[in-house]
């Protein structure tokens, strides 16, 4: 667009102009060919990972040796847990460098179940050989010495110098802790041999395992999520059944009905939370009086189980103030956008007969998720390859904080014939991590930052097919002189594919710019993660700003994006001119831009927002048994809280999927509309496209009467 069109001469239109140019040519070729090549050498990447890559490095542990543990047709095979001699030297600094504890690591069949010491057992050896046979098997493959000194042994870690009772988890065996009467135990004792003379405090075990308790706790919580889902899948699927059923529901309805539904959509939304906040306070009152009721979230501290917040007076009294605050902006925004509410009806009601006509555009947000489903497939594959691909990096392991070799790569091999374990005594040289020196391994971190990228660039080019192909059929019904008659056939594929055919290009250049923009994103996040603790007041000023530049840039770029896919979709232009086009016509247009921008966004919200609490509640009736009728139904449940958010967020993300097409129709038909009143002036010659209530509610024109009477 040239200064004379921003300055108010009019565009030159073409008058032959009915809707979506089918006589096109590939826009943004350069583009088109950078983002196939792009896809080509991601496969290629994927396929070298996958050659280089092992993700048994991820499933199994590995041993001082770097040899699995469990690995089939190796001495492993039937070893599948991994034993830590000396799991106290776990809580050494050296465990936050390398992630390796400095310790020898054995694979062990089943971890120790017995407090015992390698000199209790040598000296009961004579009467009792069987405590040998026993504590043997935690102790290195072919020793079979039990006379052998245990400074020696201990020197040699030959064996372990103590073994307590352990449970397996993640492959790894741990201390089996427990409590009793709130004081933490293993074995029901508080106290245990190390060893080498001392008598030391369950506490350290735990310290050494840095925290492992809460870790068993989350697995103890896992089991019983997993337990969860097993008895209620079924019945999670009927409710997100049932959230498909009410959001296709509500679009044929408002097909009919879109001013009536949507403000039942409003009241219903004012409805639910005035009826939460009544429960709210009937909750509260009802544990006044009632002990332990009066204790404050921060008394009790974290809980596993949410119901012991629910029996908290406190909790309550939250929920009805968020709940306060919430009902009430919305009547604010109500009362003060009442007008504009109006009007964004109306544009809802011409999308909803779109969607009538098009009723096949309702089910393209599956071909979307089915993209997107093999792009995250893909990406993740292909990053678990990559971070697998290395071979086995030995390193000294030191307990001793001075020793100058710690920490340096060594050769198990011939480890025992340097002078490293003379001069840190205790050193040895065991597995680090998986890398390597060739050119591959060293670029591992790029190759896992382009797998990153290329994913974004992908995922948004995915929504970008599908934001150009659903504004491509609803342009073709708004050009569409006479309703339904002018419609051409197949809207949805033919807008599928001359996005393909044609603009692939520009689609790839869109999704690009936004792809790098986000990637720009994660960086902030990884640095502001990295260096948190370090960082000083500027630097976190300076990271917060960025942050927030790049956060209002991508949302900047969506909106530019979507609105160019839109132009694009109709004329066929490559993406600047498109973009650039739609920028000014938005311009021009800006006090009805953000009627449809954020008004009909709020409606469409609150009909998600209806359609989720509305199973939500219902899901909660028959989860917490209070539906007599499925009282036998309704599986028990540990934690009914999990199915219930399962519910509720799928079922939001149902009705985001139906409604999504919903809210692309309404800024196609916007900006067609926009178009049309600068394109036409309601005359013979020039008749309106738009519908006659559509351009009495954002016109200001008053149209043919051979439009009128059509």
């Amino acid at each position: 667009m040239d200064q004379r069109q921003r300055e108010g001469e009019p565009r030159k239109f073409d008058p032959k102009f009915r809707g979506p140019i089918h006589n096109r040519h590939c826009t943004d070729v350069l583009c088109c060919v950078i983002f196939i090549v792009v896809i080509l050498g991601y496969i290629a990447l994927g396929i070298v990972a996958w050659v280089h890559g092992d993700p048994r490095k991820v499933v199994y542990p590995t041993d001082s040796h770097g040899q699995f543990c469990g690995q089939k047709d190796t001495p492993n095979e039937n070893r599948t847990i991994l034993f830590y001699f000396n799991i106290l030297k776990c809580a050494s600094p050296i465990v936050l460098i390398n992630l390796q504890c400095p310790t020898t690591q054995l694979c062990v069949s089943k971890c120790p179940d017995r407090f015992a010491t390698y000199i209790d057992m040598q000296a009961s050896y004579r009467y009792k050989p069987d405590q040998w046979n026993y504590y043997r098997q935690f102790c290195k493959p072919g020793f079979n010495n039990p006379w052998k000194s245990v400074v020696q042994v201990i020197r040699d870690e030959d064996c372990p110098s103590m073994i307590i009772p352990s449970r397996p988890f993640l492959k790894r065996c741990f201390p089996d802790f427990s409590t009793k009467n709130g004081i933490l135990t293993v074995a029901n004792q508080t106290t245990f041999k190390d060893g080498r003379g001392k008598t030391r405090n369950v506490t350290d075990l735990r310290e050494a395992a840095n925290g492992i308790n809460n870790v068993l706790d989350a697995r103890s919580i896992g089991m019983k999520i997993f337990e969860d889902y097993a008895s209620s899948w079924h019945w999670i699927l009927i409710g997100l059944f049932i959230a498909m059923v009410v959001s296709l529901l509500f679009l044929v309805l408002l097909r009919f009905t879109a001013g009536v539904l949507f403000w039942i959509f409003i009241f219903g939304v004012i409805g639910m939370i005035g009826y939460g906040i009544w429960h709210c306070y009937w909750e509260y009152d009802h544990l006044r009086g009632i002990p332990g009721s009066d204790l404050t979230i921060y008394d009790i501290g974290f809980q596993t189980d949410f119901r012991v917040y629910l029996q908290l007076r406190q909790t309550w009294l939250a929920f009805m103030i968020i709940l306060c605050i919430v009902e009430v902006i919305i009547i604010l925004m109500l009362i003060f956008l009442r007008n504009r509410i109006r009007i964004a009806i109306a544009l809802l009601k011409e999308g909803s007969r779109a969607v009538g006509y098009i009723t096949s555009a309702l089910f393209y947000p599956i071909i979307t998720f089915i993209l997107i489903a093999i792009c995250i497939s893909y990406w993740a594959v292909t990053a678990v390859f990559l971070a697998t691909s290395g071979e086995p990096v030995y390193k000294v392991m030191a307990n001793q904080t001075l020793c100058k070799y710690a920490n340096l790569t060594c050769d198990p091999e011939t480890f025992n014939t340097t002078n490293v374990t003379k001069l840190c005594s205790g050193a040895q040289c065991t597995f680090a991590f998986y890398g390597g020196e060739s050119l591959y391994h060293r670029y591992i971190f790029i190759f896992q930052l382009a797998n990153a990228f290329v994913f974004l660039w992908l995922v948004n080019f995915a929504i970008a097919l599908g934001q150009c192909t659903l504004a491509g059929a609803f342009a073709s019904y708004y050009w569409a002189f006479r309703k339904p008659a002018d419609i051409p056939p197949w809207p949805l594929f033919s807008s599928f594919g001359r996005a393909i055919r044609y603009h692939t290009g520009s689609l790839a250049f869109g999704s690009l710019i936004l792809a790098i923009v986000q990637l720009i994103r994660i960086i902030l996040e990884y640095l502001d993660h990295k260096l948190k603790g370090t960082q000083n007041s500027f630097t976190r000023f300076l990271l917060c700003c960025l942050k927030c530049c790049f956060w209002c840039l991508e949302k900047f770029l969506k909106f530019i994006n979507r609105n160019a896919y839109i132009m694009i979709a109709i004329y066929g232009k490559n993406f600047c001119a498109s973009a650039k086009e739609a920028f000014f016509l938005l311009m021009r247009n800006v006090v009805r831009v953000a009627v449809l921008d954020k008004v009909t966004d709020f409606l469409l919200f609150l009909g998600k927002i209806l359609v989720a609490g509305g199973v939500g509640v219902l899901a909660f009736f028959f989860f917490t048994h209070r539906i007599q009728v499925f009282t036998q139904e309704a599986p028990t449940l540990n934690y009914y809280w999990v199915p219930l958010l399962t519910v509720i967020i799928g079922s939001y993300l149902v009705a985001h999927g139906f409604f999504s097409v919903y809210a692309m129709c309404v800024d196609t038909l916007f900006l067609c509309f926009c178009e049309d009143l600068e394109r036409n002036d309601g005359s013979t010659a020039k008749p309106y496209f738009m519908s006659a209530s559509l351009h009495r509610i954002l016109g200001k024109k008053e149209l043919s009467p051979k439009k009128a009477l059509g």
